[in-house]
């Protein structure tokens, strides 16, 4: 039974939200499973654009087999056009923003409505973020509760219920670049903690979520303090749970090796994280290393395909491909996306992102670990592999091309792998199809593989029975 939201007074009666596998820290375990999350949602904005039918978008979610999605709290929002993205869902039209504080008696914010009073909250919003999550949990989808985003420019910034134009209380005079600081941002510091105990005290027992402190700090020099400081808020605002929940640090675009983490961080999030070295130099931290945002290389399925498939066979554990198919209107994700749409999505990939999930899950993923020294000898030029293996039991491995440069390939794979007898089965991602499943009898040395011939990737399954 739910605590009342109201009293701030969580009670004992919670489910333990998903965390990190006692076995293999590398993954999660989320309600008795070991798990990879694996998905391709909408641009963040289900709660706080009251246009979006979130029901509509979790069912088609779930139905498409994916079990993952990225929510922003709603400190940020983006004003129409924003990235040269259609039918944004982060930026709703008119009057239709909702947001965590309550609207005020003055007129005058700058999309509509009365201006927000930043010492109030809005009850109906946090009626709608709990039955978000509740819906998403009902069909096994875990949610990033995001809660803050830096101002990638003015326009972003005058938009925010944090600016001064745009609240009652007088704060958030000034520059964006002051407004996530921990001694220049006047009363907006206590504005966001108090916001940061709100929203983790109404999702107190919601098990399918994690929180993650700000998007991408380091694309606006968002200070480390500040936000060390807010994942601390985080751990004391649910210091007395009956359980906590995990917390996220999204750490760079690209690749970067990650020093010093904040001890309560459990997740290291990257963007655009292709090829995936990433994973590779943060392993060590025995943590989940994932890959939450992709875009921003055109409509089309391969790159994001292959990015998400790449990821996870390297040892990542979460995958969020941004999928703009998902709109007002098309909460299905059926959105044709105009030629110019900075990033893809829509039912082929989702598919693509379905059998990645069920690859994955084919084994038993938390007795594997990276092990790139299997393949034997030489790739041909242009290919890459990635390998995660329990020697001599099981090997998953993706061969890939790069996106920009796919080309037909037939290759004979030859893996380092003990004696014993072994079945091998082909799988085409794109497709999902399988090509063939062989047994053998392996004497010893290199285990040579003709593979099927393929394009862009191709994917084995190799389960073994050492002697």
């Amino acid at each position: 039974m739910r605590s009342p939201s109201t009293s701030g007074q969580p009670g004992t009666e919670a489910a333990e939200p998903i965390r990190l596998h006692p076995g293999n820290p590398h993954y999660f375990l989320f309600r008795g499973k070991s798990t990879v999350l694996v998905t391709s949602g909408e641009h963040y904005g289900a709660v706080l654009n009251l246009d979006f039918d979130y029901g509509k978008y979790l069912a088609t979610l779930a139905a498409d087999g994916l079990n993952h999605t990225r929510l922003f709290v709603g400190a940020y929002v983006e004003p129409e056009g924003a990235f040269k993205i259609a039918r944004n869902t982060l930026a709703p039209a008119p009057g239709r923003f909702i947001c965590p504080w309550a609207r005020s008696d003055e007129p005058g914010y700058v999309n509509g409505g009365n201006k927000f009073d930043l010492s109030r909250w809005d009850e109906g919003y946090f009626r709608r973020l709990r039955d978000f999550v509740h819906q998403a949990g009902v069909r096994g989808v875990v949610v990033e509760v995001n809660l803050f985003c830096p101002f990638y420019g003015d326009a972003q910034w005058d938009i925010s219920p944090m600016q001064a134009g745009n609240n009652v209380n007088g704060l958030g005079d000034f520059g964006r670049s002051r407004a996530y600081t921990l001694d220049r941002s006047g009363g907006l510091l206590a504005v966001q903690e108090e916001l940061v105990r709100k929203v983790v005290t109404e999702l107190w027992d919601s098990d399918n979520v994690y929180y993650e402190v700000i998007n991408e700090p380091y694309i606006r020099h968002v200070p480390r303090n500040w936000e060390r400081h807010m994942a601390d808020v985080i751990v004391e605002a649910e210091w007395g749970f009956p359980h906590q929940h995990l917390i996220s640090r999204n750490v760079a675009n690209g690749k970067a090796q990650v020093r010093a983490p904040h001890p309560a961080v459990s997740i290291f999030n990257f963007h655009y994280a292709f090829p995936p070295a990433t994973v590779a130099l943060n392993y060590r931290l025995n943590r989940v290393v994932g890959d939450n945002e992709t875009g921003f290389r055109g409509t089309g399925d391969t790159h994001y395909r292959v990015e998400g498939w790449a990821f996870i066979l390297a040892g990542g554990a979460l995958y969020n491909n941004l999928d703009y198919s998902f709109t007002v209107g098309y909460e299905d994700g059926s959105f044709p996306l105009p030629a110019d749409q900075p990033g893809g999505g829509g039912a082929t990939l989702r598919r693509q992102l379905r059998a990645l999930k069920a690859f994955i899950e084919s084994f038993d993923f938390i007795r594997l670990a990276p092990l790139p020294s299997v393949v034997a000898g030489d790739l041909p030029e242009g290919v890459s592999a990635q390998v995660l293996a329990q020697p001599g039991r099981q090997y998953a491995v993706y061969l890939y091309r790069s996106p920009k440069d796919p080309a037909d390939t037939r290759l004979e794979l030859m893996l380092s792998v003990p004696p014993g007898r072994y079945s091998a089965e082909w799988l085409h991602p794109a497709t999902g199809s399988v090509e063939s499943v062989d047994s053998l009898h392996h004497p010893g040395g290199n285990l040579r593989l003709p593979a099927p011939r393929f394009r862009e990737d191709l994917a084995l399954r190799l389960l073994g029975t050492p002697q």
